[in-house]
């Protein structure tokens, strides 16, 4: 797949976003400022310590949260110019997620699990859609099998086969190997960038793994709510500094 053109404008941009939720002790700054861009195609590795933000700034890109500041642009759209009606369109149509826990409807099979967006679409081949997204996977035997009588690496798997079916601009995938081990993991992990690699889908990938991040093809770091330095990449500044 050819390089995001840097002439392109940016898949992604967020800029300058505040996020303060209310707690019981009182206003917590989630997001201080945090401004990015993903051009299309691209891979990004999310990095940080717990409580960085990685995973608010995932729901804020996926429009799951509203920022209390400042911009997201996905696909050229707005969102904060979308309703709620609106915003949940453009999320099914837009945007897939991939969760660490899966998030599978536990009465539906796999068949089903992965039509649901279709089906909201009111697209007619939802079902054979949702057939060849599993077969894709490698579950073209498991089509009519109910989360609990799947692996936990199967389970992911239906989640990423669901989050593909629309064809998605963006990919948010939120420690998709967290509940793996590690074998099953790396099985998932190289999955995943192969099919958002076939498809030119640009990948925002949180993870705690610096080494599964540096799989992307960049790595922007989260401390305390703001966009840091990634992790090694102030000693090379410092060593060119040097230099």
């Amino acid at each position: 797949m050819p390089s995001p053109s840097l002439a392109s404008p940016p898949l992604v941009l967020v800029e300058d976003v505040h996020l303060t939720l209310g707690s019981a002790a009182g206003p917590v700054n989630v997001l201080r400022g945090v401004s990015l861009t993903v051009a299309a195609g691209e891979s990004v590795g999310l990095v940080g310590p717990s409580g960085s933000g990685k995973t608010t700034l995932m729901m804020v890109l996926g429009g799951l949260e509203r920022p209390s500041a400042g911009r997201v642009v996905v696909a050229g759209t707005d969102l904060a110019a979308l309703g709620e009606d609106a915003l949940a369109r453009f999320r099914r149509d837009r945007i897939g997620i991939v969760f660490q826990s899966f998030h599978l409807v536990p009465t539906m099979n796999a068949l089903e699990n992965v039509a649901i967006p279709l089906e909201l679409a009111g697209r007619r081949d939802a079902f054979a859609a949702a057939q060849r997204g599993l077969e894709e996977v490698g579950l073209g035997a498991r089509l009519l099998h109910y989360p609990a009588q799947l692996s936990g690496g199967e389970q992911q798997r239906v989640a990423i086969a669901r989050a593909f079916v629309a064809a998605p601009r963006l990919l948010l995938a939120d420690e998709p190997t967290g509940n793996l081990d590690g074998a099953t993991g790396h099985l998932v992990i190289d999955l995943l960038f192969r099919l958002r690699a076939e498809r030119g889908t640009a990948l925002l990938l949180i993870t705690h793994d610096t080494a599964l991040a540096q799989r992307c093809d960049r790595i922007v770091a989260l401390a305390d709510g703001r966009v840091a330095v990634p992790p090694g990449e102030d000693v090379a500044l410092a060593a060119q500094g040097h230099a």
